[in-house]
């Protein structure tokens, strides 16, 4: 039988994907994958099912919606008071990880090194290796995961392509601050590098911060591409529908990979999304809806042995395990979900280099109060 040079040698099925089996094979409360347990908005619900039948059934133009990238201009300029023109810097995405495959795809050549911020999203890299390029990681530190950029520009050189950040930050749930995006400005100042803002949790902020977007931030929107789902704001994480807002000159290169890898996305989804989006409370009101689920699980956290380290943003909690066990992050995450009952994520798998370990485990907390309760039953139990 012929054997296949893999393209993706140290790369095996997705963390997610393992604790999720193993969470189901165990009956455990599935706190590991970052999903709502609860249903979408009625509206969204209706608007989907009269899509189906106003015969909205065929593909969709490859780029999107227009109707739907109007909206989202229009969503745009009311939130950052920017101008996005719907022809030509959005493109309507399967989800927020194809936008970012084909953002790596559209830019990074053999040899470009590609900067990100670690703990990150494990899609990150297995994109840049397929376009060739190399991965460059700043390790952020727990508790507060701040960045020194100092030391960030120490890993800038003339290779480096491509910069990928994640705000508000999955797995930590830090957002970057208004000094954070003005001293990224001032690194790329000068130089050709490109810019990827990964903000699917953008509506997710909590304790009356702002979203510091790049759309915010001229001289950073001129260079990048920002990557938005709908999934994470509408509690409908399995429609898989997202979007990547580029200047122009940007999505031209983009659509080129986007058209071959996906070609158009689900043309009943964007309806509905085309419908909901002109209810802008249900956005407008997500930060609260889970800042009260954060509060409700840490007030709950406050009975067990865990640790809750800060959370300024996302649906997911980090906290710190090292009174309770002094397994690695794995170990520790496998023993949680078979012996206790609740499945978590170890925050080391984030990480480059699996030897880093912190004692830290990622709770999700988009889940009904009583899925909350359960686990926080099972939890205090240790």
């Amino acid at each position: 039988m012929n054997t296949i040079p893999s393209k993706l040698p140290n790369v095996g099925t997705t963390i997610f994907s393992v604790m999720s089996a193993l969470a189901k094979a165990n009956n455990a409360v599935n706190l590991s994958q970052g999903f709502p347990d609860f249903n979408p908005d009625e509206r969204l619900l209706l608007a989907a099912e009269k899509a189906m039948r106003k015969n909205l059934n065929q593909y969709a133009l490859m780029a999107g919606s227009i109707s739907l990238r109007e909206k989202l201009a229009q969503k745009y300029e009311s939130l950052y008071n920017v101008f996005i023109h719907p022809e030509n810097e959005i493109t309507i995405t399967a989800g927020g990880t194809q936008a970012i495959f084909t953002a790596v795809q559209a830019v990074v050549n053999a040899g470009d090194e590609v900067l990100m911020f670690a703990p990150c999203y494990d899609s990150y890299a297995p994109a840049v290796e397929l376009a060739a390029g190399k991965c460059v990681y700043y390790n952020l530190q727990p508790p507060k995961f701040e960045i020194n950029w100092l030391e960030v520009a120490q890993l800038i050189n003339e290779k480096t392509k491509l910069i990928i950040l994640n705000t508000p930050h999955n797995p930590t749930g830090t957002c970057w601050s208004k000094n954070d995006m003005l001293q990224l400005e001032k690194l790329m100042e000068g130089k050709n590098i490109f810019l990827l803002s990964d903000e699917v949790y953008e509506h997710i902020v909590f304790d009356s911060l702002q979203h510091e977007s790049v759309l915010l931030y001229p001289k950073l929107r001129e260079r990048a591409f920002v990557i938005s789902s709908f999934g994470k704001t509408y509690h409908c994480t399995g429609w898989k529908v997202g979007y990547c807002i580029a200047p122009k000159e940007l999505t031209a290169e983009f659509r080129k990979v986007h058209q071959f890898n996906v070609f158009s996305v689900n043309s009943i989804a964007q309806a509905a999304f085309d419908t909901v989006l002109d209810y802008p409370e249900l956005y407008q009101s997500l930060s609260g809806f889970y800042e009260e689920k954060r509060n409700y699980f840490a007030s709950a956290l406050q009975h067990t042995k865990f640790k809750c380290l800060p959370c300024a943003g996302t649906y997911f909690q980090v906290v710190d395990y090292s009174a309770i066990s002094d397994l690695p992050e794995m170990e520790f995450a496998k023993w949680l979900t078979t012996e206790i009952g609740v499945a978590a994520i170890p925050v080391s798998v984030f990480y480059p280099d699996v030897k880093v370990e912190n004692s830290l485990a990622r709770f999700c907390f988009a889940k009904q109060n009583s899925t909350l309760d359960t686990a926080a039953e099972r939890l205090i139990s240790i």
